[in-house]
Formats: C-alpha cells, sequence, structure tokens
C-alpha cells in the first residue's frame, strides 16, 4: 500500500490527500473512510525511485523485514535478530486471456464496594503504590448531556463538578479525580463517562484516559464477522443481535436511558468497515447496513448471558445469505481477563516514551490510549482520529507497536521464505 495517495474529487476545490492511517483535506483530518473512491477508469500508479514503470514490466525494489530467533536450550535464552532481506519484483503489465476448468461442477456491581472495603480493612492508600490505575466496573449509566456551555471544557466539567449538576455521573467525578491525582482511568462501561472536557483534563495533565465498555463477547464476534463478510464481497444488509441476561447488569439495562447507552456502544461497531468499502456501500447516500440491538432481563438464568444474533447479506446475483448465531457465555467471567488486560497494557504504557528525528525530546503517547480498543466496544480515540473496530487490525496496533518498541521487525503474512528462495540478509544499519 502506497504512503499516500492523492484523489481529486471533480468540481473540488482542494486535494483529499489519503495516508495509510489519516484522511486530511484543508489540513482538516477526517475518517480515511470518507472519501467517494475512484472509478474502475481510473489508473494508479506508485510514484517512488523504488518502482519503475515500462511497457512491458512493473518493477519494485522490496525490503522485506524479518525476525531471526535463535534459542538456545542450554542457556535458556532465546535471542532475535532483525534481519533485512531485498527483493527485486518484477509484473508483467499485459493481462493475460484465462479460462478455468471446474472439478466437480455442481455444488456483566459489587466490585467497588468490595475494593473499598479491601482497602479500609488493609488500609491500603494511594501513596503506598507506585502507580494507580482507575478502571469503572460499575453499572451502565444514562448519558451525560454534553452542550454548548456545559462538560465541554475542562472548566465547565470543574465547575459542574462544583455546583453538584444533574449532568455530573458519579463515573465523570471518578473520572476526574483520577486525572487530577496522576492517575489513569479507563471506561468499562458504555455510558459518556470521558466528555470533551474530561478528554481535554486528560490532555492537560498528561494522564492516559481510555474507553469505553469491555468488549467481551457478541460485539466481538460482530467485529471480526463484519469484517469477513464485507471483505469477502458479501454485501452485510442487516444486522439483528438479541441478548437476555439475569445478572445486576441486565437489571441495570431494563431502564430505557441505561439501555440507550450500551445500544450506542454496540451499533456503531460495523462503521469503519462498511465506510471503507465503496463498491459495496454508496457513500453519498450513506448506504448502510439495518442494525437492531435488543437486550432483555431475565432474572432465572442469573450470570449466564444468552446472545443470538442473525446476520443476513445479499451475495452474488441477488441471492441472499443468512447466518444465525446462538451463543451462551458466564458473562462477568469473560470480562474479568479484560479487566486484567487493561490495567496491564494501560501500565506499561505508562513505561513507553519516544522521540522522533525533528524533536529530540522524550514524550509519552496521546493522552487518550486508542491502543485499549482491541479490549473495548466503543474505542475512544484522539480528536480527528479515525476510529477502528475491526478485531485483527486493533489486535496488529497492539502487537506492531510493541515490536517497534522492542526494535524488531513487524510480523507480515506473505512468509516469503517459504514462497522463494530467500537471499541472504543484508547487512543494513539505520
Amino acid at each position: 500500500m502506497p504512503a499516500n495517495c492523492h484523489v481529486t474529487p471533480q468540481n473540488a476545490k482542494a486535494p483529499a490527500i489519503v495516508e495509510v492511517n489519516t484522511l486530511s483535506e484543508d489540513d482538516q483530518a477526517i475518517n480515511p473512510a470518507d472519501h467517494y473512491g475512484v472509478t474502475p477508469d481510473y489508473s494508479i500508479q506508485v510514484n517512488g525511485r523504488n518502482t519503475i514503470y515500462s511497457n512491458e514490466y512493473i518493477e519494485s525494489k522490496y525490503m522485506y523485514e524479518m525476525n531471526h530467533c535463535d534459542v538456545d536450550h542450554q542457556a535458556k535464552e532465546v535471542k532475535i535478530t532483525p534481519r533485512k532481506y531485498q527483493y527485486n519484483f518484477r509484473t508483467k503489465r499485459q493481462v493475460q486471456r484465462t479460462g478455468v476448468m471446474l472439478v466437480g461442477w455442481g455444488g456483566n456491581n459489587g466490585s467497588t464496594v468490595t475494593g473499598a472495603i479491601i482497602a479500609n480493612r488493609d488500609k491500603i492508600t494511594w501513596m503506598r503504590k507506585e502507580k494507580v490505575i482507575v478502571l469503572w466496573t460499575a453499572n451502565t449509566e444514562r448519558y451525560t448531556d454534553v452542550r454548548p456551555g456545559l462538560n465541554t471544557t475542562k472548566e465547565e466539567v470543574l465547575q459542574s463538578i462544583a455546583d453538584n449538576d444533574d449532568e455530573i455521573s458519579p463515573s465523570n467525578i471518578f473520572a476526574c479525580a483520577a486525572i487530577l491525582e496522576n492517575c489513569p482511568y479507563i471506561n468499562g462501561s458504555p455510558q459518556n463517562t470521558l466528555v470533551p472536557g474530561i478528554i481535554e483534563l486528560a490532555e492537560k495533565h498528561n494522564v492516559f484516559i481510555g474507553g469505553d465498555d469491555f468488549k467481551s463477547g457478541q460485539t466481538k464476534l460482530k467485529s471480526v464477522l463484519a469484517d469477513f463478510l464485507v471483505s469477502a464481497g458479501l454485501k452485510l444488509e442487516s444486522i439483528v443481535s438479541y441478548n437476555h441476561l439475569g445478572n445486576n447488569d441486565g437489571k441495570n439495562l431494563s431502564a430505557p436511558q441505561q439501555f440507550r447507552s450500551k445500544e450506542i456502544s454496540k451499533s456503531n461497531v460495523v462503521d469503519d468497515m462498511v465506510g471503507a468499502n465503496h463498491l459495496l456501500y454508496d457513500k453519498k447516500t450513506n448506504e448502510h447496513p439495518d442494525h437492531v440491538v435488543v437486550i432483555k432481563y431475565v432474572p432465572f438464568v442469573k450470570d449466564s448471558k444468552r446472545a443470538m444474533d442473525e446476520y443476513i447479506s445479499s451475495i452474488f446475483m441477488n441471492g441472499i445469505n443468512t447466518i444465525a448465531i446462538h451463543n451462551t457465555c458466564e458473562d462477568s467471567l469473560l470480562a474479568s481477563p479484560l479487566i486484567i488486560d487493561l490495567v496491564i497494557l494501560t501500565e506499561l504504557m505508562t513505561r513507553i516514551t519516544y522521540s522522533t528525528n525533528d524533536n529530540e525530546e522524550y514524550q509519552t503517547f496521546e493522552a487518550v490510549l486508542s491502543i485499549l480498543s482491541y479490549l473495548l466496544k466503543a474505542p475512544l480515540v484522539p480528536s480527528g482520529t479515525p476510529v477502528i473496530n475491526a478485531l485483527f487490525k486493533q489486535h496488529r496496533c497492539i502487537t506492531n507497536i510493541f515490536s517497534a518498541c522492542a526494535g524488531i521487525a513487524m510480523d507480515t503474512d506473505m512468509l516469503l521464505e517459504h514462497k522463494t528462495k530467500l537471499p541472504k540478509p543484508m547487512k543494513v544499519q539505520l
């Protein structure tokens, strides 16, 4: 994929510059999928010194990076050596007439109280710990109102807390307290705790925040299946998700305002996948699959959550493909490991800093910790940053960032060492 692609829509006053992870138009960052794409009669050409075009061939020079691993069982030591391999690829430009023979032609609230009791019993205070991370795992709240003069700036939020305003929730207060104590805050529920004013407060104090809503079962599966269907060219037309559960979370969500918070966090999971495919979905008309989420409280089933999903797709020659899934899971047992992983990842990020070639001063990552997206239903990202919901892209983000921090090459799926005659590694220094 090229580093950036210039797209100039007809009658446009300024070009839209599409990069790998961002799209900017007049220096204003917007979603990379927010453009109309190009039609089949456009040619695509790489403008770089490593690519040469002739009438017959497209020739390219490619640096393949791979990590060589030596395991010494005697010393119980593993050594990883980054290596680079130089390839020259040549591709014929003329498309051949091709035929095919088909053989076989037929055819998840007691945790806060518990923590407070243990802390009181053991006389645990924040000052005894090196690093404290505050994570909201209490019940879902209703959405907090955000409007001009309310919750849009750090001053407004702090004033609202001082005034005991109705539009300040308990989670808002916990988040502000954590930030002011230099403690990272993670929102494990779907409400909009991290309003613009709280995000601004976190950025001012350079404290990590992350959210929203643990991604434990149905939504995680949905992010995988929707990505698969759309990527495979199957036009996802309808998603209907039904849940019933009997724990305290289920009881709380039976209230309409709290349910609305959950509905929003569950419903946006397919947006980036759909928005990126202009062949299947018309960007001009904002074409989008029908998406319905239902949650019911059934006390008898307790923590054993039932999730049923139906995915309907349009396929070849206007055919219909339907996938129906029934999942029974222990809701808290799925959410608890996520809490552990969120804490581990957040703590690690507090120890990572970086510098660049134009800024030698070491600095931390952005306050909004979007690297946590893999574990959360409605990922919170810095302003102007595209929201990625596709699960495997979120996973690769984590592994690739940590690979970079370790100074080793990122893994790829090319496996050229198994598909070509691998040359000797080149001696290359950065």
